[in-house]
């Protein structure tokens, strides 16, 4: 099952893009929660034992009031307690020219250019096919750790990552011939479906399981009540573009990561 194509402003159904884009950056972060966090004068720091860039950086998310130099200086001090690099995570839906010019200019590195992307739930009807079903927490966790190669201490924090979200939460898994081949996960907040932890098997790729369970994921997200759904694709992995672009998804707005050369001296 596919999505019609929308156009560019189908999906955001009269609002304002930017007050939409906010809305889904804010579903984004409910819906991979960090462990602990701090609220800085507009941004939000997040901390979960170094356990993937999302859930250890800085996302602005409103204008500052106060000198960016020293803002920076401060989270800096933060994440140099945890010995953790510091990194900032820059959303189109923040004013991040002048920020990003004071990181590039304290040498932090620039990368992970990441688009987010937006689909209408309205186009098309949805339906579980042949292969895929749904799974509990531990299963999928189970299963993620084996095809995305996660081992030791990255399992229990991704365990607790997933344990701390708080909307409404399925996961899906694609079998062949009783194999585990592919899956991933949907969080729903209210109108709103985010799709995280999508994984395929390097040997099972281009055969259709991605389809299927994206496909899949967004049955249930429908049954939940959503109406929109999005995800994050990095720009250089074109195959996933190529994925969500024929589902129907389209670029609402981008994000990149500023990151430290080192742990900051505290």
């Amino acid at each position: 099952m596919t999505l019609s194509k929308p156009d560019s402003n189908t999906c955001v159904k009269g609002l304002a893009q930017l007050a939409f884009a906010r809305r889904v950056e804010e579903a984004s972060l409910n819906a991979w929660p960090a462990m602990h966090q701090v609220l800085l004068d507009g941004w939000l720091l997040r901390f979960s034992g170094g356990f993937t860039r999302r859930a250890n950086s800085v996302t602005p998310l409103h204008p500052s009031t106060e000198p960016l130099p020293a803002k920076v200086l401060y989270c800096e001090s933060l994440y140099a307690r945890k010995r953790l690099r510091t990194v900032f995570r820059l959303p189109a839906t923040a004013d991040r020219a002048s920020l990003d010019d004071i990181l590039a200019a304290l040498g932090y590195e620039a990368g992970d250019h990441t688009e987010v992307l937006l689909a209408s739930l309205e186009y098309g009807a949805f339906a579980a096919e042949p292969g895929f079903a749904l799974m509990s927490h531990a299963k999928f966790l189970a299963i993620y750790s084996v095809l995305a190669e996660m081992r030791g201490a990255a399992v229990v924090l991704h365990d607790i990552v997933l344990k701390a979200i708080q909307p409404e939460t399925a996961f899906g898994v694609v079998s062949e011939h009783g194999e585990p081949v592919a899956c991933g996960m949907v969080v729903v907040e209210r109108e709103l479906a985010g799709l995280f932890d999508i994984v395929t098997h390097p040997m099972h790729r281009r055969r259709g399981h991605g389809g299927t369970l994206v496909c899949g994921l967004l049955a249930r997200a429908k049954a939940l009540g959503a109406r929109y759904a999005y995800l994050q694709v990095r720009n250089d992995n074109a195959p996933a573009r190529r994925l969500y672009e024929g589902l129907g998804f389209a670029s609402l707005y981008d994000y990149w990561y500023r990151t430290s050369k080192d742990v900051v001296a505290a």
